[in-house]
């Protein structure tokens, strides 16, 4: 079922192995999707149907007959619905009353003549051809602030990678995009309290839209309609792509080559999911118990440098060097990976996160790898350990026969 008014189309498009209902936009040779009915559900077989009922029931049906409701609302009857040429699909009930709205439950983007308003959130999808949600979205805080988190993370600043800087603006402030592509904060009162870039542009033949991509990173697009789509990123909250917290998952670090997201692995991991990044990575060796009777693992520190990550230290003290902190994590059996920087030795428990390469930090991430051993006679210690205790039993041979040799010669004289 297609609604044709302009640019915008309701659409059933294909997402991954099925079908899911969504808005994009109608001309778009690459249908971008500014919307996404119910997104985390499972996509439905090609052969569905898009219907409303005689009873007031608007759904998606499979030949099975499987029914869907296309909104998270089936408590009322729809009468009519109506796809707006603002981009809002408009659900009304026999009084003409507005009983539902795609505006009030957004999910990546808002178009030309819309608002994000206070208290309301945009959620990255998962990629451009799974409009699941993603790992990242952008907040519009009633405190005024505009930010971006990942998700399922507090909303303080310790974990935002981009901000408005618009704290304490008022309870009231909105996100707003006009028609000739001005993105800017408004106050409760109607007074601009800040532009995020101002518009001026030219509105004939043009559309625009804002989106939080796969990517964590919020862009503004123009839309030329006469020149074949031809699309535009006129703004966007960071230029540096490894600005988004999380973007290579867990164990994971991003690092900027020419300006794109190259994500790499910890030392002894590996990949989670190949062509996934945001997977994050894995051990690539099998870990052992701390009260384990049969050694089969010794581990050894391989280091990462100019990195910084979450701080999720259980135990911070200050060391000389950065040895003398490899040899404190090596034998604390707990200790899976360690901090050094400015004399301060950080151990920390996996798995790791928000990590990126930052030449400016001094930072140096330590992390214990377990390299398999073939005879159980060798130990988990490091070998720094095992020269000590070897140095000790000398001492203790050299001390015991100085006793002997004394006795002897007590016993001489006597």
């Amino acid at each position: 079922m297609v609604f044709p008014f302009k640019t915008i189309c309701l659409w059933i498009y294909q997402q991954g192995d099925g079908y899911a209902v969504g808005i994009f936009l109608a001309g778009d040779p690459q249908r971008s999707v500014v919307w996404t009915a119910n997104r985390d559900n499972s996509p439905v077989p090609s052969t569905a149907t898009l219907i409303l009922t005689t009873d007031g029931r608007f759904i998606i049906q499979s030949p099975q007959g499987r029914e869907r409701y296309i909104t998270d609302d089936s408590s009322q009857k729809v009468a009519k619905a109506s796809m707006l040429d603002s981009g809002n699909f408009v659900l009304y009930n026999s009084d003409h009353d507005i009983i539902w709205q795609s505006f009030d439950h957004l999910t990546t983007t808002i178009v030309q003549g819309q608002r994000l308003l206070a208290g309301v959130d945009l959620f990255s999808s998962v990629s451009e051809t799974d409009q699941s949600t993603g790992i990242f979205h952008l907040k519009m805080q009633t405190d005024g602030n505009l930010v971006q988190y990942p998700v399922d993370t507090p909303n303080i600043r310790s974990y935002s990678y981009w901000a408005s800087d618009t704290y304490g603006s008022g309870y009231n402030v909105s996100l707003n995009l006009d028609n000739d592509g001005d993105l800017y904060l408004v106050n409760s009162t109607g007074s601009k309290i800040k532009d995020l870039i101002k518009g001026e542009y030219d509105t004939n033949g043009k559309s625009y839209l804002m989106k939080i991509n796969p990517d964590g990173i919020l862009r503004l697009y123009s839309y030329r309609l006469n020149q074949n789509w031809n699309q535009s990123i006129i703004w966007s909250s960071t230029e540096d792509k490894c600005a988004p917290k999380g973007l290579c998952g867990l164990n994971g670090y991003c690092v900027n080559e020419d300006k794109e997201p190259d994500c790499r692995c910890l030392p002894g991991f590996a990949p989670v999911m190949d062509g996934n990044f945001t997977a994050g990575c894995e051990r690539n060796f099998s870990s052992e118990s701390c009260i384990s009777d049969h050694e089969t693992i010794r581990y050894t520190i391989q280091i990462v440098e100019n990195t910084e990550w979450e701080n999720m230290t259980y135990s911070t003290f200050s060391l000389t060097t950065r040895e003398a902190c490899e040899i404190a994590c090596l034998e604390d059996c707990n200790c899976e990976a360690a901090m050094f920087k400015d004399g301060q030795c950080m151990k920390q428990k996996l798995p790791l996160r928000f990590g990126r390469r930052n030449l400016a930090n001094s930072n140096v991430a330590l992390i214990k790898v377990g390299i398999p051993i073939s005879s159980s006679n060798e130990s988990r210690k490091p070998d720094v350990s095992k020269n000590g205790n070897e140095k000790h039993h000398m001492t203790i041979l050299i001390i015991g026969l100085s006793l002997i040799g004394f006795a002897i010669i007590v016993f001489a004289v006597s």
